[in-house]
């Protein structure tokens, strides 16, 4: 703190360790970019004023990198889920094309290891039932410290 500080109000003084705080957590945030300000030195309404427009001005910054960042993911995002398309088509002219060439018998066979929907349903309620009789047992074993 300068030695002109001492003369300020302590208003004065609190607007600008707030400014100081505001601009440093900030720059935290924008992974380092400094942003340095001087605050008016004549009415204490100025500098609140200037300090509002830094603040925003910081806030902006924020909204335009977290905004960059999002328009990455999603492009990211987008190219997965292309992919993803792309390797489920490739999967279904294979299973297509593989049941084009076995045989019925081969078929038969294949039809009797899937499960039916009905056992589907009994394995995830069972799933389901042994999950419950977990989460259970790790509540009543929790200690009374």
């Amino acid at each position: 703190m300068s030695t002109e500080m001492f003369s300020k109000t302590p208003m004065e003084v609190a607007v600008y360790q707030l400014h100081n705080f505001s601009i440093s957590f900030f720059s935290s945030l924008l992974g380092g970019d400094v942003v340095s300000v001087k605050l008016d030195n004549s009415a204490s309404g100025a500098s609140v004023v200037a300090i509002d427009n830094k603040i925003e001005q910081a806030m902006d910054l924020v909204k335009n990198h977290l905004m960059y960042a999002v328009r990455e993911e999603v492009e990211i995002l987008k190219e997965q889920i292309k992919e993803l398309a792309e390797k489920n088509n490739q999967l279904e002219r294979e299973n297509h094309l593989l049941k084009n060439l076995a045989s019925p018998e081969q078929m038969e066979k294949f039809q009797s290891r899937i499960p039916t929907d009905a056992q589907l349903d009994n394995q995830s309620l069972q799933v389901k039932t042994e999950r419950q009789q977990l989460q259970m047992c790790t509540h009543s074993s929790g200690s009374a410290v």
